[in-house]
């Protein structure tokens, strides 16, 4: 499957980007899904739900089910976090996974960049940010694009993945 990522600190537009993307992409006809990593710690059910009870007495996964969408929870324990590899794998193939943050993963990544934010270019030093999507014009040597030109950013991700 075709990899793409979208990368940035906090505040930059990192999630309002993934989701024009999302939309942008899957209006041309392709399949899209995402993989968010997040620092918190992630519960999709409230404590005393039946597939709570069921984590909490030991199951290694768990998978809620109704008419409309399913999820797959899977515990940690002692294991160490898994890396994105091992997370897509699991996925269903698609055309394109867009992956929000992983910011260390090998994967290419468009940096969402705003000049307010006041943070650090990541492409100065990650050299898996192919291109930067600002707010503000930058002096490095990577295509920019404009934060809210959502086409533009699609064009580039689609070329780069040859779709």
């Amino acid at each position: 499957m075709r990899i793409y990522g979208v990368t940035g600190w906090k505040n930059a537009g990192k999630t309002g980007l993934m989701e024009r993307l999302v939309a942008e992409i899957s209006a041309r006809g392709f399949s899209v899904s995402t993989v968010k990593h997040t620092h918190h710690a992630v519960d999709l059910e409230q404590k005393g739900t039946d597939t709570h009870r069921h984590r909490q007495a030991g199951a290694a996964e768990v998978m809620l089910a109704s008419e409309t969408r399913w999820a797959l929870m899977r515990e940690h324990r002692d294991d160490q976090e898994p890396d994105l590899e091992a997370l897509v794998a699991r996925m269903a193939p698609v055309d394109l996974i867009l992956v929000e943050g992983f910011k260390r993963s090998s994967h290419p990544k468009v940096e969402a960049y705003r000049a307010e934010a006041d943070n650090p270019l990541i492409a100065l030093e990650n050299p898996t940010v192919q291109a930067v999507a600002t707010d503000t014009q930058l002096t490095i040597d990577l295509p920019q694009f404009d934060l809210d030109d959502t086409a533009a950013v699609a064009d580039f991700i689609l070329l780069e993945v040859g779709l």
